[in-house]
C-alpha cells in the first residue's frame, strides 16, 4: 500500500505565497445570475444547479436528466413555500463540440455534471462586460453579484477550484477540457500561463463546489443590470456605518 507524503513546509509556503498573488491580482469576484433571483440568494446563497435540484425536491429521472443533458434553454423551478428560480441555459455549449475537445475518456453527460455541481465566479471584470453584452444577455434583466475573493477563499478554500477558460462555452475554437480543468489554488499554472495570457486569459473562473449559502457573508455589492440601465439592488455597510449611526 502506497502512501502520499506529507507536504514540507516549502510546499505550503510555496502554496500560500501562489495564493496571496492571486488575490492581490483577483481582489473582486463577479457572478452572473437571472434578474429575479435576489429573493432566492438572500435566503438560501448561491447553489449550484445541483443544489437547487436538492432544495426544491427534483428527483429520479427528472434530475438525472437535468444534471446530465445540455439545457438549450432555461428552465424555472417551483416549490411550495420557495421563490420560483431559473435556471440558466447552457446555450454556448454543444454536445459535438464537447465530443471533440473533452480529454481522458470523458463523456458529455460527464461533463455537464461537473459543471452542474459548481457555483461560478469571473475572476475580471473585462469577462464579466463581456457576458453581459453578449447577443443572448444584453436585452434581459441580469443580477450582478460583486464578491470579496479573501472573504470567499478564506471561507471556502477547501472547496474552492480555478480553470484557465470559459468551461461553459464551446463556441469558435474549444480548448480541451476535462478531468484536470479544475484544479486547487495551489496547483494552478497561474505564473506559466500569464508568460504568454494576459491576466483575464490566464485565470478565468473561479468555482466553488456545491454551494455558497453564506455568500451575503462576502457580498460587496448587487446590481440588476438590463438594456441601458444598471440599478443599485444591495450595498454593504461602510465598517463604521454601525457606528455613525449611533452617535
Amino acid at each position: 500500500m502506497t502512501t502520499t507524503p506529507a507536504p514540507s513546509l516549502l510546499d505550503l509556503f510555496a502554496s500560500i505565497v501562489n495564493e496571496t498573488a492571486l488575490i492581490d491580482i483577483f481582489p473582486r469576484l463577479y457572478h452572473v445570475t437571472d434578474g429575479g433571483a435576489w429573493a432566492s440568494i438572500r435566503t438560501h446563497g448561491l447553489l449550484s444547479t445541483s443544489a437547487l435540484l436538492a432544495l426544491y425536491g427534483v428527483q429520479g429521472p427528472v434530475r438525472t436528466g437535468f444534471e446530465s443533458e445540455r439545457r438549450p434553454a432555461g428552465v424555472t423551478l417551483r416549490s411550495d413555500g420557495l421563490p420560483d428560480v431559473l435556471v440558466r441555459d447552457q446555450s454556448p455549449i454543444s454536445d459535438r463540440a464537447l465530443l471533440r475537445c473533452l480529454t481522458d475518456g470523458m463523456t458529455p453527460r460527464e461533463w455537464y455534471r461537473i459543471l452542474n455541481g459548481k457555483v461560478f465566479f469571473w475572476t475580471s471584470m473585462q469577462r464579466l462586460q463581456r457576458l453581459l453584452t453578449a447577443k443572448a444577455g444584453r436585452d434581459v434583466a441580469q443580477l450582478v453579484l460583486t464578491v470579496d475573493t479573501q472573504s470567499l477563499v478564506d471561507t471556502h478554500r477547501d472547496r474552492v477550484r480555478l480553470s484557465g477558460m470559459n468551461t461553459g462555452s464551446t463556441i469558435r475554437k474549444p480548448l480541451p477540457r476535462g478531468p484536470k480543468t479544475f484544479l486547487p489554488i495551489a496547483e494552478f499554472p497561474y505564473d506559466e500561463r500569464r508568460r504568454t495570457r494576459a491576466p483575464s486569459d490566464a485565470l478565468v473562473e473561479l468555482v466553488v463546489e456545491g454551494a455558497v449559502p453564506d455568500i451575503m457573508d462576502h457580498l460587496i455589492e448587487v446590481d440588476e443590470v438590463g438594456p441601458d440601465r444598471r440599478v443599485e439592488v444591495w450595498r454593504r455597510a461602510p465598517p463604521d456605518a454601525d457606528t455613525a449611526s449611533r452617535r
